[in-house]
């Protein structure tokens, strides 16, 4: 890829240097998607050629206000009293690229980046990720659509979410999220050991107690049976409860945030993927599963059912506890046709590649280049 590229602030001609693209997004100081996202992108697009730096929209605070984080309204008060000032450096882009996911997030992080860009004549890509973007654009009003239409491009990961933003009127470009396998030691599975994994965040729409409960029922069956669950969120404490309650919290390990890096081998040591989420998109975690080799089983929502190309990939259940279990039970019993379906969910990574979606991102960025300048 050429490193000679025009500028997004006006219709020139090229010029000898890199674009420079200025991203915004969550850092690995919050592990999820779209940190894990900007990384792989981040490293991509400047593998590629592209001058690509980083605002976090969660700097990391002083040392001596640390505290403050346990207090949430003061947490965003200093939070956003250190992010502002910090976009000044998207000055210096050509384009700014801006992850964004839904209500106040979408408010306190990419609006005030909009702005900031708009205002230093920098094009502004807005890169969507949220299974919630169907309730947002309904109900957010004046919160959400003004800053929309002061965007240049919207890139969505799935045809769901483009799906959600045309009956909304906005045009948006698929590109799908990218997995470097290259990271993941992928081996067949002929057995398949009872050990569950949950990677979600504790998070309501997730639904990790449904695998808790699922998982409840599986022990019946197989008490050799064990569950890991990779994730922080607010409802830690009731999932803990319950798996007491249940009777299984000797088999159950809440392992806490597991960071990108210890991702791979914590998948090695998987035998069976479970997601039971009831609002999502195009979930990373699975996309990481197939890298493995992991059989998944999963609810179909969001982009997930194409994902899983309608169960050739994985197994599709709705969101219900002996359902789920019957599906992990089914892969124990037939793990043969379970590691087929991982065989042909690990050759369907191709389109989440770098090298198959980098010619849509330099696409997005050059039709930045050719946009005449508009006023902020």
């Amino acid at each position: 890829m050429t490193t000679a590229a025009a500028t997004c602030r006006q219709a020139a001609a090229p010029v000898a240097r890199a674009m420079r693209v200025s991203m915004v997004a969550a850092s690995l100081d919050i592990i999820g998607g779209h940190g894990v996202q900007m990384v792989a992108l981040r490293d991509a697009l400047r593998t590629s050629g592209y001058d690509v730096s980083f605002v976090p929209i969660n700097p990391r605070f002083p040392r001596g206000l640390q505290w403050v984080r346990r207090i949430p309204g003061a947490r965003t008060a200093v939070n956003e009293a250190l992010y502002l000032p910090s976009l000044r450096r998207l000055r210096q882009a050509d384009v700014v690229h801006v992850f964004a996911a839904s209500y106040w997030s979408f408010v306190l992080g990419p609006v005030p980046a909009i702005v900031a860009a708009r205002s230093a004549g920098a094009r502004v890509v807005l890169h969507y990720h949220s299974g919630e973007a169907e309730d947002h654009l309904a109900n957010w009003g004046a919160l959400v659509h003004p800053w929309l239409a002061r965007v240049d491009r919207i890139v969505v990961p799935s045809r769901y979410l483009q799906r959600v933003f045309a009956a909304h009127g906005y045009a948006a470009r698929v590109i799908p999220n990218i997995v470097d396998t290259r990271r993941f030691a992928w081996r067949d599975r002929p057995t398949v050991e009872p050990h569950l994994l949950s990677n979600r965040n504790l998070e309501p729409y997730y639904r990790v107690d449904l695998v808790i409960r699922a998982f409840a029922h599986v022990r019946q069956r197989r008490p050799d049976a064990r569950l890991t669950i990779a994730g922080r969120g607010s409802q830690e404490r009731m999932l803990r409860a319950l798996a007491t309650q249940l009777g299984v919290a000797d088999a159950v390990r809440f392992a806490g945030a597991v960071p990108p890096d210890d991702m791979p081998a914590l998948l090695d040591r998987a035998g069976i993927f479970v997601n039971a989420s009831t609002l999502d998109n195009q979930p990373v975690s699975i996309l990481e599963a197939f890298a493995t080799g992991v059989p998944v089983v999963s609810t179909g929502t969001g982009d997930i059912a194409d994902m899983l190309r309608g169960g050739e990939l994985g197994t599709l259940v709705p969101p219900d506890p002996e359902a789920i279990a019957g599906a992990v039970l089914g892969i124990l019993e037939h793990p043969q046709e379970a590691a087929a379906r991982a065989r042909r969910a690990r050759a369907s990574l191709d389109r989440y590649t770098w090298t198959e979606v980098a010619g849509a991102w330099e696409s997005v960025y050059r039709e930045c280049a050719a946009l005449p300048r508009r006023n902020a």
